[in-house]
C-alpha cells in the first residue's frame, strides 16, 4: 500500500465506505455518474387501447405526439413509438434507453419482445448497444406500457383493489451512456459493505471485508476512471478466496413468482411476457445463468401471445439453462381442488412439458400456496416426482416449521425428498443478507449441507436484473459465501446423496395463516362454481365413456373436454382461495360458465312409494317433528334442531344446546383481509332474529320439509328449508343467504352428544384426523381447517357427519361442529355480497366407515342424471367394484384418444383391502400408471371375476383399460 498503517476503527470505516457510494450524502465527490452523458430522444408518440391488442396491430394504429409527464390510464394500455438517432460521438460507448414510468413496460424490437422495463423490478434501462458500431445509430422501437404497477393498480395498501381513477405517465424518456466500469464498482462496494454488516464483529472474515473496502476507497478516485482498475484488484482479491470442502452450499437459481391476483389474467399473460423476454435477455449476456419456471399454463400462454419468445425459451430449455420444474398446469392451491383436480393439474402439466419440451418434471413446485394436503406426496410419485420445493410454511404465526430438509409422508406412506430454502423467500435479490441468512437459517445443520437460494422479483413478476446476477457472479463460492449457480436436478440430487441422517415428516402441511382462504368467495364468486364443475365433469366423462362403449359410432368430445378442464387455471392458488381481485373472479366465472353437462350405468327409473314414507307433525309449541323410519328430528320453531336421533339409537343433540345455530363473529384481521381469520374472532357471538318461524313446506310421503327466515342484520337474511327424505340417513339444509355485511363471519354450529379427541376430516382421495382440543400452540393454530365434502366426529360406534355442497371451511372444537361463511373487504371490496345458495347435511351414524358416510357425501354433491330412454331400456351397469372401501372415483378416456380408458379408484376407510372391479366391458389388458402409460411392470390382475386389486390405506390406482 501507498500509506502507512494506521489504527482504524470499525464504524468509522464501514460509514466511510457506505458514504463513498451512496446516492444522499456526498454526491458532488462519491462514486456515482452510473449513467454518463445523455441525449433526447428525436420522437415519441404514443396511442391509448382500453383493450390489450397484439404487437401487429398495435404498431398499425395512428400515434399522436407524447410529452414526458403528461398522464394517461386509467387501467389501459399505452403504446409508445419511440424513435431515436444516437449521436456519433458515442461510437465504442454502451448505451441504454433509459425508461422510467409508474407502469409496467414491454420492449418491442423488429417486432419482437425483448425485455420488460418496471421502475419497482430495477428495470429501468434498455440496452441499445454494448458497444455502439456504425451501422447502429438509427432505431425505431415500441414500447408497450400497462396501467399496472408491479403490484396492480391500487393506492394505499399493498393488497388494494384497482383504483378507477389512478393515472400513469413517463417520467423519463432518453438516451444515455451507462459506465459499465462504475457499475461493477458500485456492486463490489456494495457486496464487501454487507459482508461486514452481516457477519459482524465476530467474524474475521468481515474485518477482511472492511479493511478491502477501505483500501479500495483510499485508491478510488470518482473523477479519474483509471484508478478504478486498482481498486478492483483489491476486491478480485478479496472475493476470489475459495471455501473449504465442509461448507454449507448455497444453489442460485433464477425464479420469477408471477401471480394472478390483483390483475386480470389478460395482464398475468403480459407479465409473463415481459419477464421471461428478459430472462432470455439476460441469458444471452450472462452464460451461466440458470432460470427455473414451473406453470404448463403460463409457458401455453407464451406460447400463443409471444411465439417468437417462446421458440428461444425452448432452445435455452435444451440448453439447461431455462428450466422448466413443477410438472403441473398451475401453481395451484394445496388444499381446495379434488383429488381429481390434483390429478390433472399434473396429467396436464407433465404432457405439455413432454411434448413442448421433451422432459418430465422430477420436483414438485409450489412456493406460495397456502397449506399442503397429506395426498400431495402419493399424487407426486404417481406422476414420476419425488422431489417438493415450497417455503409457505415460514408464514406460520404460530409456530415455527423444524426443517427446512426432510422427508415428506404422505397420508398412504409415500415419501418425497422436501426443501423449503432457509432463506424463507422465493424472490431475493442475490443481496449478502439473502446468502447469510440462508446458511444461518438451516435447521437441518448437520443433516443438510445444501440449499436454495430463489433469486427474483416476484408475486408481480420481473425475475431477475443484470445487478442481480453481478452480486453473485462476484462472490460465487467466495470464502464464508458458498454460493454457486445451480438447478433443481443438482440440489436434490445433493440433497439425496446425503439423506442419511433427514428427518421424516408426516401428514398434512398445514399453514398456520391464510385459514379465511377456505371460505372467502364462496358463492356465486368461485369455491361453489368450482365444486359444481368438478361434479359436472366427471358426470360428463362417465357419461361420453359409457356411450363410447356402448357405441364406436359415438365420438368423445376429447378436445371440448380439454377445453373444460381450463378450470385447472382457476385453481391457481389466489384464484380458488378467493384472495384475488373482483376481475379475476369475473374471469375465472367466465371459464365456469364454459362447463355444462348433458351412477356408473343406466336404469329406467319409475314412480313408486317409500316402504316408510316420511310425517311431518306440527307441534303445539311452533316446533316440527319430521321422521322417516331412520331419523327421529325436532325442529324448534326458529329453525334449530331440538332433537336429532337415529331410531334405534341415542339423541345427537347436546344437552341443553340447540344444532343448526347460526352465529355471527367480528372478523377484522390483523392485514391479510381475504386471506385471514383470526382466533380472536371467536371472542364475539351476537344472537339471530327470527323473522318467519318455522312452517311446513312439504307434508311428507317421498319428502317431507319445513322452512324459515332469521335475520343476521338489518342487511343481511337467511331462509332455510329443511329436508327428510324417505330412506335417507341424513337431513339436509338447503340454505339461501342475502349477505351484504362487512367483515363478519358467519358460522352455523352443530354442538352435539360424542367426545372424541379428534374429529375427520375428507380430503382428497381420503380423510385425516385433527384434534379437537387446544393442548397445545400446534393444537390452538387450527381453530379454522380445511375439509372437502364431509368432517366426523365419533366416539366408538357412534359418531355425527356433517355434509355439504360447496363449503371448505370448518371449526370442530371439542363437541361442536361448525361450517363458515365471511365478508372480506379487500383486495375484492364486493367479495361474497350478494345472493349464496348451498346446502350441507347432518348425519348421526355407528361407525362412519360402516354406515357409508363417504358414500352419502358423494351422494349429496353427485346427483342423479335423469335422462330420456325408451321405455323398453334394459339396466345396464359398466362396472361393478366391491368392497365399499374402495371408491370408483373417475372413467374418462385415456388423453391418447386411442378409445381406451382410464379408471381412478381409491381405498377411503384407511384400510388394507383386495377388491375386485368386475366390467361387463371386454377388457383385455390393465395397467397401472397415474400418467396414463402402459407400464409393463404395473400389469393389473385380471381373473374371471374381474380385475383384482390390493389397496394399502387411502392408496389411489389408476387403471389403464385396453379393450
Amino acid at each position: 500500500m501507498y500509506h502507512l498503517p494506521v489504527l482504524k476503527n470499525r464504524r468509522t470505516l464501514l460509514e466511510r465506505a457506505e458514504k463513498f457510494i451512496s446516492d444522499i450524502y456526498f454526491t458532488d465527490c462519491n462514486l456515482r455518474g452510473l449513467y454518463g452523458e445523455s441525449y433526447p430522444l428525436e420522437t415519441i408518440s404514443f396511442f391509448l387501447s382500453q383493450t390489450r391488442i397484439p404487437f401487429t396491430e398495435a404498431s398499425k394504429q395512428n400515434f399522436a405526439p407524447y410529452k414526458t409527464g403528461d398522464i394517461f390510464g386509467p387501467w389501459w394500455t399505452c403504446w409508445f413509438k419511440v424513435s431515436l438517432t444516437i449521436p456519433e460521438s458515442w461510437r465504442g460507448k454502451e448505451v441504454h434507453l433509459l425508461w422510467e414510468s409508474d407502469g409496467e413496460g414491454m420492449v418491442w424490437r423488429n417486432g419482437q419482445p425483448v425485455q420488460g422495463l418496471t421502475k419497482e423490478g430495477e428495470k429501468t434501462s434498455y440496452i441499445l448497444s454494448d458497444c455502439l458500431k456504425d451501422e447502429e445509430p438509427h432505431v425505431t422501437l415500441y414500447v408497450e406500457v400497462a396501467c399496472n404497477g408491479l403490484f396492480g393498480a391500487g393506492q394505499g395498501s399493498m393488497i388494494a383493489a384497482p383504483d378507477p381513477s389512478r393515472m400513469f405517465s413517463v417520467q423519463k424518456a432518453e438516451l444515455v451512456i451507462f459506465n459499465r466500469d462504475v457499475q461493477k464498482l458500485l456492486t463490489e462496494f456494495e457486496m464487501l459493505v454487507d459482508i461486514v454488516k452481516e457477519l459482524g464483529e465476530a467474524e474475521q472474515r468481515g474485518y477482511q471485508a472492511l479493511f478491502t473496502a477501505n483500501e479500495m476507497v483510499n485508491l478510488c478516485d470518482p473523477f479519474d476512471s483509471s484508478s478504478f482498475s486498482k481498486a478492483h484488484s483489491l476486491a478480485h482479491k478479496f472475493f476470489n478466496q475459495r471455501n473449504g470442502d465442509s461448507q454449507h452450499t448455497v444453489h442460485a437459481m433464477g425464479h420469477c413468482h408471477i401471480d394472478s391476483w390483483l390483475w386480470p389474467y389478460e395482464e398475468t399473460i403480459r407479465k409473463c411476457g415481459r419477464s421471461w423476454a428478459t430472462v432470455v435477455s439476460l441469458m444471452e449476456k450472462n452464460p451461466q445463468f440458470v432460470f427455473t419456471c414451473s406453470q404448463a399454463q403460463q409457458f401455453e400462454w407464451v406460447k400463443s401471445w409471444y411465439p417468437g419468445l417462446f421458440s428461444k425459451i425452448q432452445d435455452y430449455v435444451k440448453k439447461g439453462r431455462f428450466i422448466p420444474v413443477g410438472g403441473t398446469w398451475v401453481e395451484m392451491d394445496g388444499n381446495l381442488p379434488s383429488g381429481e383436480s390434483m390429478v390433472r393439474q399434473f396429467l396436464e402439466g407433465q404432457r405439455f412439458f413432454n411434448q413442448e419440451f421433451g422432459i418430465y418434471c422430477k420436483e414438485f413446485w409450489l412456493p406460495d400456496t397456502f397449506g399442503y394436503s397429506a395426498q400431495l406426496p402419493q399424487i407426486m410419485q404417481g406422476c414420476g416426482i419425488s422431489n417438493f420445493l415450497t417455503q409457505k410454511l415460514s408464514w406460520n404465526l404460530v409456530n415455527t416449521f423444524p426443517h427446512n430438509t426432510f422427508f415428506w409422508e404422505g397420508l398412504d406412506g409415500s415419501k418425497v425428498l422436501t426443501h423449503f430454502p432457509p432463506g424463507n423467500s422465493y424472490e431475493m435479490k442475490g443481496k449478502i443478507e439473502d446468502l447469510v441468512k440462508t446458511v444461518k437459517n438451516n435447521k437441518d445443520k448437520g443433516r443438510a449441507n445444501h440449499s436454495a437460494a430463489l433469486f427474483g422479483f416476484g408475486d408481480g413478476g420481473g425475475g431477475p436484473t443484470q445487478l442481480m446476477l453481478d452480486r453473485l457472479g462476484l462472490v460465487r463460492d467466495t470464502d464464508g459465501l458458498p454460493v454457486q449457480m445451480s438447478n433443481p436436478s443438482k440440489l436434490f440430487s445433493q440433497l439425496q446423496a446425503d439423506s442419511g441422517l433427514l428427518c421424516t415428516w408426516t401428514g398434512e402441511l398445514f399453514l398456520e395463516l391464510h385459514n379465511g382462504t377456505y371460505t372467502t368467495q364462496a358463492q356465486l364468486q368461485i369455491k361453489r362454481e368450482n365444486r359444481q364443475c368438478e361434479t359436472l365433469l366427471h358426470d360428463v366423462e362417465v357419461a361420453s365413456s359409457l356411450a363410447l362403449c356402448q357405441s364406436e359410432m359415438f365420438l368423445y368430445p376429447a378436445e371440448k373436454l380439454q377445453r373444460l378442464w381450463l378450470l385447472l387455471l382457476n385453481q391457481f392458488h389466489d384464484v380458488i382461495p378467493g384472495s384475488c381481485i373482483g376481475m379475476v373472479v369475473e374471469d375465472a366465472l367466465n371459464y365456469y360458465k364454459l362447463v355444462t353437462a348433458p351412477s356408473v350405468g343406466v336404469a329406467p327409473v319409475k314412480e313408486t312409494q317409500p316402504a316408510t314414507p316420511v310425517s311431518v307433525t306440527p307441534q303445539a309449541d311452533g316446533s316440527v317433528l319430521m321422521e322417516n323410519g331412520i331419523l327421529h328430528a325436532v325442529i324448534s320453531k326458529d329453525g334449530t334442531l331440538a332433537s336429532l336421533c337415529l331410531i334405534s339409537a341415542n339423541e345427537t343433540i347436546s344437552d341443553g344446546s340447540s344444532g343448526n345455530q347460526f352465529v355471527i363473529f367480528d372478523d377484522v384481521p390483523l392485514y391479510w383481509d381475504a386471506w385471514d381469520v383470526m382466533d380472536y374472532h371467536l371472542q364475539t357471538k351476537p344472537v339471530v332474529e327470527v323473522v318467519q318461524p318455522v312452517q311446513v313446506a312439504f307434508p311428507g310421503g317421498v319428502r317431507g320439509s319445513v322452512s324459515f327466515t332469521l335475520r343476521i342484520s338489518d342487511k343481511s337474511t337467511v331462509t332455510q328449508e329443511i329436508i327428510m327424505d324417505a330412506m335417507c340417513p341424513y337431513i339436509k339444509f338447503n340454505t339461501k343467504v342475502q349477505w351484504a355485511e362487512s367483515h363478519k363471519f358467519l358460522k352455523v354450529e352443530f354442538p352435539v352428544r360424542v367426545r372424541s379427541p379428534n374429529a375427520t376430516y375428507e380430503i382428497q382421495f381420503g380423510h385425516l384426523q385433527r384434534p379437537t382440543h387446544w393442548n397445545t400452540s400446534w393444537d390452538w393454530a387450527r381453530f379454522e381447517v380445511w375439509g372437502h365434502k364431509w368432517a366426523d366426529l365419533s366416539e366408538h360406534n357412534f359418531g355425527v357427519a356433517l355434509l355439504n355442497d360447496s363449503k371448505y371451511g370448518y371449526s370442530i372444537h371439542k363437541n361442536t361442529m361448525t361450517l363458515s361463511l365471511r365478508a372480506p373487504k379487500a383486495p375484492d371490496t364486493t367479495a361474497d355480497m350478494g345472493n349464496h345458495q348451498f346446502t350441507y347435511a347432518i348425519m348421526p351414524h355407528s361407525s362412519f366407515q360402516d354406515a357409508s358416510v363417504v358414500q352419502c357425501a358423494y351422494s349429496l354433491n353427485y346427483p342423479l342424471r335423469p335422462i330420456q330412454c325408451r321405455p323398453d331400456s334394459a339396466p345396464w351397469s359398466a362396472f361393478s367394484l366391491s368392497p365399499s372401501a374402495v371408491v370408483l372415483e373417475t372413467i374418462k378416456q385415456v388423453e391418447d384418444g386411442n378409445g381406451n380408458l382410464a379408471v381412478r379408484l381409491y381405498e377411503s376407510n384407511g384400510s388394507s383391502v383386495t377388491a375386485t372391479l368386475h366390467s361387463d366391458l371386454p377388457v383385455k389388458e390393465a395397467w397401472c400408471d397415474l400418467l396414463e402409460r402402459r407400464d409393463p411392470t404395473q400389469p393389473a390382475h385380471i381373473t374371471s371375476e374381474g380385475i383384482s386389486l390390493n389397496f394399502k390405506p387411502f392408496q389411489i390406482v389408476t387403471l389403464l383399460l385396453c379393450f
